[in-house]
């Protein structure tokens, strides 16, 4: 063994502690018609745009999702790997309040569930694409065993809910500073193949199982990946020419961390993009991620 073998650092067995997700940029249709959803009614603000892009954040101009208008794209498939959701995490329970008032001034579907850790509004935007506006409720009330946690689907208190949003929201008409991506939703062909790519390889902990789904993180998170199959077992891809999921990114604090999970890719023969301080790469279903460190703004 060599000096510099001896020498080397082993590679971490999880993920940095500090890693999150990032930017999503999403196709949609048409983006003045999707501007209108956003912005309007869900209070996204745009940071930059052009004719054919807007990125959006809430008042702290934080970048958390960017709108790529695909004009005439196709509907994504039902049966289909790619986007299940992207969640945004609000920063309060009373926020989420403030949410849900919003949606049901302009009587936009939605429906919604507890999940013991969070929770969380579902709706589509208007090309289908599907989005959680979700809280957190605090970590002490998360109930761990042997690295699982806890999570259901439970209804939520939607009155209780309505209440704090009236009562004790800050008001706000763009989102809330400290309005973050919370998690990434992806239905993906095959429960196995999903926990190689994003534990073994990537190196995110396995902190639940469901039937049919699988959900990862970083430092204890209830999750930052959730990965299903319950209409995408066996399923191909969605064709690039419909909506839904572009890229999304998968935010690293230091180097030495993007470091670590390219040696990993590379241990397993992982074909990898580097470009600076970012790499791109592609899980099994083909979905984009850009792994960058910190500072990098895609």
């Amino acid at each position: 063994m060599s000096t510099e073998q001896q020498q080397a650092s082993p590679v971490p067995a999880s993920i940095h502690p500090g890693t999150h997700i990032g930017l999503v940029t999403l196709r949609v249709s048409n983006l003045e018609h999707s501007r209108h959803f956003y912005e309007d009614i869900l209070a996204f603000q745009p940071i930059e745009h052009t004719s054919a892009k807007v990125v959006l954040g809430g008042q702290d101009k934080q970048p958390l999702l960017a709108l790529v208008e695909l004009p005439g794209a196709a509907p994504q498939p039902r049966r289909a790997t790619g986007l299940h959701h992207v969640a945004i995490l609000l920063p309060t329970r009373a926020d989420l309040g403030r949410q849900l008032l919003r949606l049901a001034r302009v009587h936009w579907q939605h429906y919604q569930e507890d999940h013991l850790v969070s929770e969380a509004l579902y709706i589509s935007d208007p090309d289908g694409n599907g989005l959680e506006m979700y809280s957190d409720r605090p970590k002490e009330c998360w109930r761990w065993t042997n690295g699982i946690v806890e999570m259901a689907t439970d209804p939520v208190d939607s009155e209780g809910l309505a209440e704090a949003g009236r009562r004790y929201a800050e008001p706000w008409e763009v989102l809330p500073a400290g309005t973050r991506i919370g998690h990434m939703h992806l239905r993906a062909a095959d429960i196995k193949e999903a926990e190689r790519f994003y534990h073994t390889i990537l190196g995110f902990d396995v902190t639940c199982h469901f039937p049919g789904a699988i959900f990862l993180s970083a430092d204890h998170y209830h999750h930052h990946i959730g990965l299903n199959t319950w209409h995408s077992l066996g399923a191909q891809p969605a064709p690039e020419h419909c909506v839904g999921l572009q890229s999304y990114a998968i935010v690293l604090p230091t180097r030495e961390a993007l470091q670590a999970v390219k040696e990993r890719l590379a241990a397993h023969d992982v074909a990898f993009e580097v470009r600076g301080d970012l790499i791109q790469v592609h899980d099994p279903w083909y979905n984009q991620i850009i792994m960058k460190v910190e500072p990098f703004v895609v």
